[in-house]
């Protein structure tokens, strides 16, 4: 991996990190994901404003992958926000994450890629810090734990989120290989935004999106240069990495989502956590080796 892709992919988990601390903070998850879309969708257009590159023309395929990966971060978004309802965004985060087990399989399975003996051993590394991030201390009981977690509703929605992510990262990789980077981030800023608001503007909905606004105003004005940081970055990131290696790497973010749980939200922090984040950083270099 560049070292250009590494710096795009550790910006965007920093961002990625910080709108999910903004969604824990904020009322109604689901509402103010849609003002997150809704705000960075605005930024969107004007940015389009000055670029010189006109719109590439589009095809029913890149249509098609532009829909197909909005559905599954439309439906990772709302598992997400369902996992923040009830769970620590230390715990929650991490869980959320477990794409990154999946991913290295797609990528290999469906794209062709491959993994050297360096980077299959960071992805390990970064795997493995990632369980042990919700650990609360080393013994046989505290082990199994996160197992005993399954019948968590915030647990199980964290985990289905990872694994609906994983889907949505491949058909990323296939658009953004296929198509312009830049405008294949705005047709799916564009889906989702519509998927969600479809969703919003039901009956007995609409006046979620009000009572957001009023509760979460300073949060939803942060939340649109965020996310479109996010976005955009990690993008752009996979036309010079393969997938197999930037999802994974981008759970550094990971260590931006603790940190935030224990600076912001006053979640606890402790030696194992502190060793994991370790155990995650050692596993990026690998990759990076790789």
């Amino acid at each position: 991996m560049s070292s250009l892709a590494l710096t795009l992919v550790v910006f965007s988990a920093l961002m990625h990190a910080l709108w999910n601390l903004l969604v824990k903070r904020s009322r109604d998850k689901t509402a103010f994901i849609w003002w997150m879309f809704c705000f960075s969708g605005g930024l969107f257009n004007l940015a389009l404003l000055f670029v010189s590159e006109p719109f590439p023309p589009l095809t029913p395929r890149i249509l098609l992958l532009g829909l197909g990966g909005a559905i599954c971060f439309v439906v990772y978004h709302l598992f997400t926000g369902r996992a923040y309802q009830g769970g620590d965004l230390s715990l929650t985060y991490p869980l959320a994450q477990t794409s990154m087990i999946y991913v290295p399989i797609w990528g290999v399975l469906l794209l062709g890629e491959s993994l050297s003996p360096l980077g299959a051993a960071g992805i390990g590394l970064i795997i493995f810090g990632a369980y042990c991030v919700q650990l609360g201390r080393f013994s046989p009981a505290e082990v199994l734990r996160p197992f005993r977690n399954l019948g968590n509703p915030s647990v199980q929605a964290a985990l289905a989120a990872g694994f609906v992510y994983s889907v949505g990262a491949v058909i990323d990789k296939t658009g953004v290989m296929a198509y312009h980077p830049l405008y294949f981030t705005y047709l799916l800023v564009v889906f989702m935004f519509l998927i969600m608001s479809a969703n919003l503007l039901r009956p007995g909905q609409r006046g979620r999106i009000a009572k957001e606004w009023q509760h979460s105003l300073p949060l939803i004005l942060l939340s649109g240069p965020i996310m479109m940081g996010s976005f955009i970055s990690f993008r752009y990131a996979l036309t010079l990495a393969p997938l197999s290696y930037a999802v994974p790497v981008r759970q550094v973010g990971l260590l931006f989502g603790v940190l935030f749980g224990v600076l912001f939200l006053g979640e606890s922090c402790g030696r194992i956590r502190v060793l994991a984040a370790l155990v995650i950083l050692a596993g990026v270099f690998l990759v990076r080796l790789g």
